[in-house]
């Protein structure tokens, strides 16, 4: 394998900003074709409901389903997988639940109400969802870590019903994933997948529940049908390609760094891994460690189209304007891999997750560290944050006058209501004056 190339920018330069935005595009424009035929698919499901359903699931999944009670996996099934797995892959998958879990549980948002003088009370009630979809892909993409990571916040969060859906080509599914969702706390199984398993979930057929919201990751169609079925249920987000950006003195292991980098890229060609460091000679040996560790790597194709096309070496002053620079990716991952990561990370305004410190490897907080791995990509940390128990928590303000309270606020909501021409609510307010 010959040596890669990889993509080098330095902060200084008078064109840096349009370099550092070319790299950072992500032009995945909306297919047409695609949007057309998830746009039917949906039409369908709403329209025959089952029968749509199973005539997809057989066409895409290559599987012979006659009925749709054949679609519905058994508890039984989930638990004799999860009884069923080596014990070392059940002691980590169970690890890895509980240091979820317990994160999880310091996110639930607390009810609130305080007193006004005249005795009108004002508060926020909190209400968990009733039910959530969780879509995890089939096939070669299984990911029980998914599972984990998106329906345990739900089960803390009380969501009352969790619904999943997971496709089964050929009929073949994954042992882990089924374990994984028997110890979360799944309720129901389907095996179905695709954008008719979206559509499913958010209209309802006569035997898979609507939801509320859908969670979870999947390829362009089923992206695009989250995308439109949005407000008919909510959704969690829209993902891109995976990303990491590591920030380094230059005083941590080259070869570490350089696997760091290659534990996003391995994801896939478009996946996106960037190093800045002040150190220019660091820079060469991390590149010299990239070139030596490749030829080990199982997915060493996959690495290489990802860090050619997308991957950079970035050289900067200081660490003061690597933040900078960081704060501009608004990254997905942000591993801190220097001195005093604490004092960096004070810097830091936007990032999906921040790794902080030479030991704290990424692919730590992929599996098993606790905070949740579902996380803004595409510079969307920006304005978003990572899926938490509060996505599975609904807010309602409460309001309860009393009778000087309606009386002054009367007062106040009339002048305005009557300046906006709506007599009505001029008249009801007007009522309680006193």
């Amino acid at each position: 394998m010959s040596d890669l190339s990889i993509q080098k920018l330095n902060a200084t330069s008078p064109d840096f900003d349009q370099q550092l935005q070319h790299l950072l595009a992500w032009n995945e424009t909306d297919d047409l074709d695609v949007h057309r035929r998830v746009l039917d698919i949906i039409a369908d499901v709403r329209t025959r409901g089952d029968a749509a359903v199973i005539e997809y699931t057989n066409r895409f999944d290559n599987r012979q389903v006659k009925d749709a009670s054949e679609l519905e996996m058994s508890k039984e099934t989930l638990k004799a997988a999860w009884h069923n797995l080596p014990a070392n892959q059940a002691q980590a998958l169970q690890t890895a639940a509980d240091r979820v879990r317990a994160y999880a549980e310091h996110q639930k948002i607390q009810p609130w109400q305080y007193t006004e003088v005249d005795g009108t009370v004002l508060g926020q009630k909190i209400t968990p969802l009733d039910r959530v979809g969780l879509y995890v892909p089939g096939g070669k993409a299984a990911y029980p870590s998914s599972v984990l990571m998106n329906a345990i916040p739900a089960k803390v969060a009380g969501v009352g019903k969790l619904i999943m859906v997971v496709p089964t080509p050929n009929g073949d599914s994954n042992e882990l994933v089924l374990a994984a969702a028997y110890l979360a706390g799944v309720d129901r199984v389907f095996t179905i997948g695709g954008a008719q398993a979206v559509a499913a979930l958010a209209y309802g057929t006569q035997s898979i529940p609507a939801v509320a919201k859908i969670v979870g990751p999947g390829n362009i169609y089923v992206a695009t049908a989250k995308k439109l079925v949005f407000g008919q249920v909510g959704i969690d987000m829209i993902a891109g390609p995976s990303e990491i950006l590591v920030v380094c003195d230059g005083k941590t292991n080259p070869d570490w760094i350089a696997m760091d980098l290659f534990s996003q890229a391995e994801h896939d060609e478009n996946a996106q891994a960037i190093l800045i460091s002040d150190d220019a000679e660091f820079l060469t040996a991390v590149e010299a460690s990239i070139n030596k560790l490749l030829p080990t790597m199982e997915r060493a194709e996959i690495i290489q189209a990802s860090l050619t096309t997308r991957g950079a070496l970035i050289k900067v002053d200081n660490l003061s304007q690597a933040a900078d620079v960081a704060n501009i990716i608004a990254p997905e991952h942000l591993e801190l891999s220097v001195e005093n990561p604490a004092d960096l990370c004070e810097q830091i305004r936007h990032a999906g997750a921040i790794f902080m410190g030479r030991y704290t490897a990424e692919a730590l907080g992929d599996y098993c560290a606790g905070p949740n791995h579902v996380l803004p990509t595409s510079s969307t940390a920006r304005f978003s944050s990572p899926l938490g128990v509060y996505d599975f928590q609904k807010r309602t303000s409460l309001i309860n006058c009393s009778e000087s309270g309606a009386s002054e606020l009367g007062k106040t909501a009339s002048v305005l209501a009557r300046g906006e021409f709506l007599t009505a609510h001029a008249r009801s307010a007007e009522y309680r004056i006193k």
